[in-house]
């Protein structure tokens, strides 16, 4: 009956997920216009774009949750599709295993339709025939082993046993997201569909994940703002871009550097298309190279030595310019942390903290706590005094902070370009609307108040706020949060190149991996200090 329920929004198709002719508007707004993609056995779409583009928009459309304004979203008979859920308190009064195995609907509703046959006091001969038709396609639907395939996602996911078959409602929140996730995963769907599947997922689970969706035989349609990710699983890309959906092969990287190439020749109208071929074909050629051995790579791999060299088209994307200048390089005596020990509301957060930053240092701090690294931030910004120890600056040195929280900061009614002016040497409007232009607040966008930005928004005004203050050390905590990929990788861009010091945390591994050169770890016992690759420190190639 699920399953039926399910397949109603989807009219019958080929052997594959197919969007035919899909439009969707809201209002007069065109999110986007007669979208035509078939989805692949064996594939992992990556779905990128701009905030607000519509990429969980098309999800839902992908998923008859949402109909579309025009055209048809087909799926072929018998084949299922699964969802990551968004609602975490929407299996509350149901344990976590029957949670899972709810990601297969008929399943689920089979068990519980004979579980309720067989529990009648007056079992009669044709609630017996109907039990005997239950157990078929109970069996078809490999219900005897549910609850323990049920159980291995679970325990993958690092779920302890004894949680398996507690109410929902008892778990944690953390605990709910993967729960959540095992039940997108449950069953084997030949259609999976996963909205951001690696926010508030820890490292472990997220290596996982990837690992699992790389060996994963059907279709995966992600969306993701994790570069890292999107890398490893996908083997093509599909682009929301000014009302349009078009199909790239190849994973993110692949995308955007093939379209930065692309961008440079039309700018480069001098060298001959002869030597552009060949630049594209060279290009092309890396790619493929690079290849690693997986499942994923390979098909990856694969379509790259296929393509035409017409598929790739430059994107129109807006990237924001990120550039942070010293006004002055820093000398050799640039920070200690010496003996910081901070306790907030009888948690005793920092214990003993100590440690030098050299020249050259970009130091990524991780921690078992994720205030401690927070707490640590606001203490060498000087915006938190710790209970012990002390923060010794060298004299060359001046910093600027990128708080978790930047909330405090725009609790006035400023327009963009007066808040601005505040942290400006020039005051001049000129430069500072031309300095916000690069950040992408052109024209009109330059006077809107403070007060009403989005979370993006701010983020993109202490970005600027930072490259206005000329500091030689930079302190960053999760500066990733609300941005969109475009700002994501202006920003890795900005870090790699920055000359000065930095110390940072991210949720962007690719951020962690390609900045940093030193890793601090804080242990609820000890501190580790390493001075190594993101990548070196966890153990992967």
């Amino acid at each position: 009956m699920a399953q039926k329920e399910e397949e109603s929004h989807r009219k019958v198709g080929k052997k594959m997920l197919t969007a035919s002719g899909v439009t969707v508007r809201f209002g007069k707004r065109v999110l986007f216009e007669d979208v035509n993609i078939k989805f692949t056995k064996g594939n992992c779409y990556g779905i990128i774009g701009a905030n607000g583009a519509g990429k969980s928009t098309f999800l839902k459309v992908l998923s008859g949750e949402l109909e579309p304004s025009k055209g048809e979203v087909s799926l072929e008979k018998g084949e299922r599709l699964s969802i990551l859920k968004q609602d975490h308190f929407a299996f509350e009064n149901y344990t976590v295993i029957d949670t899972v195995i709810m990601g297969n609907k008929e399943l689920y509703s089979i068990m519980k339709e004979k579980d309720a046959i067989y529990s009648k006091p007056d079992f009669s001969e044709e609630d017996g025939m109907k039990a005997a038709k239950l157990e078929e396609r109970f069996a078809e639907l490999d219900g005897w082993n549910a609850e323990s395939d049920a159980a291995m996602l679970l325990n993958d996911l690092g779920i302890a046993p004894e949680d398996h078959y507690k109410q929902m409602k008892e778990i944690e929140p953390r605990i709910k997201v993967k729960i959540l996730l095992a039940q997108s995963l449950f069953g084997n769907p030949d259609v999976l569909l996963l909205d951001e599947p690696t926010n508030d997922l820890d490292l472990k689970s997220i290596e996982w994940l990837q690992e699992f969706l790389i060996n994963y035989e059907n279709t995966v349609i992600v969306v993701s703002h994790d570069r890292y990710f999107l890398n490893k699983v996908c083997t093509n890309i599909a682009d929301v871009d000014y009302g349009k959906i078009k199909v790239y092969p190849g994973n993110y990287d692949f995308w955007y550097e093939s379209s930065q190439l692309l961008q440079k020749q039309m700018r480069d109208q001098n060298k001959k298309k002869e030597e552009k071929i060949k630049e594209l074909q060279a290009f092309i050629a890396r790619f493929s190279a690079n290849a690693s051995k997986s499942k994923q790579a390979t098909s990856r791999k694969k379509s790259l030595e296929k393509i035409q060299l017409d598929e790739i088209t430059p994107s129109n994307r807006k990237y924001p310019y990120i550039d942070f200048k010293p006004d002055r390089l820093p000398g050799n005596e640039i920070l200690q942390v010496k003996n910081i020990s901070k306790t907030i509301n009888g948690e005793k957060i920092l214990d003993n903290v100590s440690f030098t930053v050299k020249p050259n240092d970009k130091i990524a701090v991780i921690a078992d706590n994720e205030n401690a690294k927070t707490v640590l931030f606001q203490i060498i910004a000087g915006e938190l005094e710790p209970d012990e120890g002390k923060i010794i600056w060298g004299t060359t040195i001046t910093n600027n902070y990128f708080p978790k929280d930047n909330n405090y900061l725009f609790q006035s009614d400023l327009s963009i370009t007066d808040w601005l002016r505040q942290y400006s040497k020039d005051p001049d409007e000129t430069y500072v609307r031309s300095f916000l232009g690069r950040m992408l607040f052109s024209g009109e966008e330059a006077l809107k108040p403070v007060n009403v930005l989005s979370g993006g928004e701010k983020v993109r005004c202490v970005l600027s706020k930072m490259m206005l203050s000329g500091a030689n050390f930079l302190i960053f905590d999760e500066p990733t949060n609300h941005l969109d990929m475009e700002s994501i990788t202006a920003l890795n861009e900005g870090m790699s190149k920055f000359t000065g010091n930095m110390i940072f945390t991210s949720h962007d591994h690719q951020l962690m991996q390609t900045v940093a050169n030193r890793i601090i770890d804080i242990k609820t016992d000890k501190l580790v200090d390493r001075e190594v690759t993101y990548n070196e420190y966890l153990g992967i190639e």
